[in-house]
C-alpha cells in the first residue's frame, strides 16, 4: 500500500473532526499542565489550538482534575476555542466517570489504557465500566494500548505458550503479539458491550522505532479500526523529533495511520508547541497535508558567505509563522505556497523558477543583484541595502493579489 493509497478504516468522528474513513491524518497534541490548574490548562490548550493542533489530550487522574475539566471547556469556549478535549484515564477512570458527570459530557474523547484499567477480578468489571460511560454520553474512545504498562497477565500466558511451542519465538515477538492483542481483544469486548465500531481507535505506543513499525503493520493487517500513531517517550530535542519521524514516516508511506502525536520531552523552557509543529512538518515534508506555506532555502557553502540569504530566509520563516492564525481564515489556500530563498547563483535562479515566489541573492563575487521569480518567470530585479525588506513586501503583495 502507498502513500497514495492509504488504508481505509472506519470513520470515527470526535467533535466535528473526522479521523480515518479516508480523511487527512490528524494532527493531536498533550498537555503537560495540571489538569486541576484551570487557568494555566486553558492557556496550554489555547497555544496548542492555535499552533495547529486538531485534538487536545488532558490528564484525568483525580477527583479535582475531574471537577475542572468543565471550567476548562467553559474558559475555552469564552476564548472561541473548539478544540475537541480528550481524556486521558489510568487506573481509577470509571470511578472519576461515574463520580462526575460534567466531566464525562464535556470531554468529547475517553482514552483507556487496558494494561492499567485495573488488575487481576476487577480488570473486566472497571473496563466495562469506562464503556458503559462512553456509551450513555455516546462518546468515542482510543483503546491505548502502551509497552511500559501492558496487561502482565496477558504477557505472561503468551509467554507460557510461546515457551512449550516447538519451535519458539525470540521474545521481543512474543512482546509485539501481547501489545497487537490486548488492542484487539480489548477493542472486541467493547463491541460485545454495545459500542459501536465507529467509536474506537487503536493505539499501540512503543519507544523504539523498529518496534513500533513491526506492531503497527501487524495491528493494521489484522484490524480495520482507525489508528492513533505516536512513538512514546520519544525523548528531547534532536533525539526525539528524529526517531519519530523516522517511524511515523515509513508507516505514513506505507498508508498506516489516520491521527499522529510526537511525544517529545519538553526542553526546559521550551514550547509544548514543538510537538503540533513537527507533526505537522512530517505530514506536509510527506506531501499528505499543508498547513503552512514551505520556504526553500539552500544550506550555505563557501560560494554565500554573506549571511543575507540566511537572515533573510529566517526573516520569511518567521514571517510566515506568526502570520499563519491570520492568512488562515483570510487567504484560504495560503498554506499550499512554496517559497525559495537561495543564497547563490548555482542552484538559486532553478529553485526560485520552480517555487510560487523566489530571490536569488548574490554570492560571494557575484553581481549584487537578485533577481526575483514569480510563478515562474522572473519579474523584477533588487539591488540595494532594504533587498530584505523589499522581498517581503512582494510576498505580501503575492499573497493579497493571489488569495485576497
Amino acid at each position: 500500500m502507498s502513500i497514495q493509497e492509504r488504508q481505509k478504516n472506519r470513520a470515527v468522528t470526535v467533535a466535528g473532526v473526522q479521523i480515518g474513513g479516508g480523511a487527512p491524518v490528524v494532527v493531536q497534541s498533550m498537555t503537560n499542565t495540571d489538569t486541576a490548574d484551570i487557568d494555566g490548562t486553558i492557556k496550554q490548550v489555547a497555544a496548542l489550538a492555535q499552533a495547529g493542533s486538531e485534538l487536545v489530550r488532558i490528564t484525568v487522574d483525580r477527583d479535582k482534575a475531574a471537577k475542572a475539566v468543565p471550567y476548562i471547556r467553559e474558559g475555552l469556549e469564552k476564548l472561541n476555542v473548539k478544540v475537541p478535549l480528550v481524556g486521558d484515564f489510568h487506573y481509577i477512570g470509571h470511578t472519576l466517570l461515574k463520580e462526575n458527570p460534567d466531566m464525562a459530557a464535556a470531554l468529547d474523547k475517553y482514552r483507556i489504557n487496558p494494561g492499567n484499567v485495573g488488575f487481576k477480578a476487577k480488570r473486566d468489571k472497571q473496563f466495562s465500566e469506562m464503556i458503559e460511560m462512553a456509551m450513555t454520553y455516546q462518546k468515542p474512545i482510543r483503546i491505548g494500548v502502551n509497552w511500559g504498562s501492558l496487561d502482565q497477565d496477558l504477557l505472561t500466558r503468551l509467554m507460557d505458550e510461546n515457551a512449550a511451542r516447538t519451535e519458539p519465538m525470540d521474545a521481543r515477538a512474543v512482546m509485539h503479539e501481547a501489545i497487537v492483542q490486548s488492542a484487539l481483544l480489548s477493542a472486541e469486548r467493547a463491541e460485545e458491550l454495545g459500542l459501536g465500531a465507529d467509536k474506537i481507535i487503536l493505539s499501540a505506543k512503543v519507544s523504539a522505532v523498529q518496534d513500533l513499525i513491526s506492531v503497527y503493520r501487524m495491528l493494521s493487517k489484522r484490524s480495520s479500526y482507525a489508528l492513533h500513531l505516536g512513538l512514546t517517550e520519544a525523548g528531547m530535542g534532536s533525539k526525539g523529533i528524529v526517531a519519530s519521524t523516522a517511524a511515523l514516516s515509513v508507516l505514513l508511506q506505507e498508508g498506516i495511520g489516520d491521527t499522529i502525536r510526537i511525544s517529545l520531552t519538553p526542553e526546559p523552557g521550551g514550547a509544548r508547541t514543538t510537538e503540533v509543529k513537527v507533526g505537522q512538518e512530517i505530514l506536509q515534508s510527506m506531501g499528505l497535508r499543508n498547513f503552512v506555506p514551505v520556504v526553500t532555502a539552500c544550506p550555505g557553502c563557501g560560494r554565500t558567505t554573506s549571511t543575507v540569504f540566511q537572515e533573510l530566509a529566517q526573516s520569511i520563516q518567521n514571517h510566515i509563522q506568526d502570520s499563519m492564525p491570520q492568512w488562515r481564515d483570510k487567504y484560504p489556500g495560503v498554506e499550499a505556497l512554496n517559497f525559495a530563498v537561495m543564497g547563490c547563483i548555482v542552484n538559486g535562479p532553478g529553485e526560485s523558477k520552480h517555487a510560487d515566489i523566489g530571490i536569488s541573492l548574490p554570492g560571494t563575487g557575484e553581481t549584487p543583484a537578485a533577481p526575483v521569480f514569480i510563478d515562474g518567470e522572473k519579474a523584477m530585479t533588487l539591488r540595494g541595502e532594504n533587498i530584505a525588506g523589499e522581498f517581503q513586501q512582494i510576498v505580501e503583495d503575492y499573497i493579497e493579489r493571489r488569495f485576497g
